[in-house]
């Protein structure tokens, strides 16, 4: 139906035949796209599937170079190479390497680690991803995985890698999200995922996973207040789409920041 005429019209139509007002794209098709690459990649993972993409990059990159420097577990990555490749480490963010708490997030420590972490955000990260956007998505992440690094910075000094602090920010979104729309269908999406964060949470407190807990509560809260703030995209554009546009622009600029000087600080140890 045409919004300006409310004839009835073609879905293929660019302009109404009828009072020649040009169409911009349908609701149903803002909120789901079509399919990528013949549906091999579905819209609604796009920048889910590049975030995969980047943390399975780094992982080959850091089990490479470990086994190039003697380990011979390929399941499993020493602590120095996680520590060149931009760990968590509090003594060297205190001394100004600051980027450790983004490039952390996009570390693991081994097969085991980055399958599991990769299966959730496959999953949780559709949702995220279909409900809030691309934008808010990237966003809520990245300040989501920071927040839990800086969290985690203040209560132990360990290293300390990977994609969960991210991923627990995912899920404080989705509990915000219910939090924020009251209905019977928000309830239903809290409780959820409130269960999920109750579940992470007790397997974190298990000495055998050696898991940062401390991560984990940080991108909780941040990623709960954050999706709170940003609600659902609005189908009309303006500024405050325009707006979460560009934080997502600023989040992924400061990630090429971060692992640029991750990379110059890596040569400079390893005389390149």
């Amino acid at each position: 139906m045409c919004p300006n005429c409310r004839a009835f019209i073609k879905s293929s139509d660019k302009v109404c035949p009828y009072c020649e007002m040009r169409l911009g794209p349908r609701a149903i098709d803002q909120r789901n796209p079509g399919d990528l690459l013949g549906g091999l990649i579905p819209q609604a993972r796009f920048t889910t599937v590049m975030i995969m993409t980047l943390n399975f990059g780094l992982y080959a990159a850091t089990v490479l170079y470990s086994m190039r420097h003697g380990n011979t577990n390929i399941m499993d990555v020493d602590g120095r190479t996680l520590l060149l490749f931009g760990a968590k480490a509090p003594a060297f963010i205190f001394a100004g390497q600051w980027w450790r708490l983004i490039t952390a997030g996009f570390l693991h420590g081994g097969l085991f680690h980055i399958l599991m972490n990769s299966w959730v955000l496959f999953d949780l990260g559709a949702q995220v991803e279909e409900v809030f956007g691309s934008s808010r998505l990237v966003v809520i992440y990245f300040t989501s995985s920071v927040f839990g690094f800086i969290a985690s910075t203040f209560w132990s000094p360990a290293l300390s890698i990977g994609a969960s602090a991210g991923l627990f920010g995912l899920i404080g979104a989705m509990i915000a999200l219910g939090t924020r729309y009251r209905s019977g269908m928000g309830g239903h999406i809290r409780g959820l995922y409130i269960r999920w964060a109750i579940y992470g949470l007790l397997i974190g407190v298990l000495p055998i996973f050696n898991i940062d807990n401390a991560a984990h509560l940080g991108g909780l809260v941040a990623g709960f207040l954050m999706g709170y703030v940003a609600g659902v995209p609005r189908l009309s554009p303006g500024w405050q789409e325009r707006m979460w546009h560009w934080l997502a622009g600023g989040a992924v600029a400061l990630t090429a920041l971060a692992f640029l000087r991750m990379f110059i600080w890596f040569s400079s140890v390893n005389g390149i």
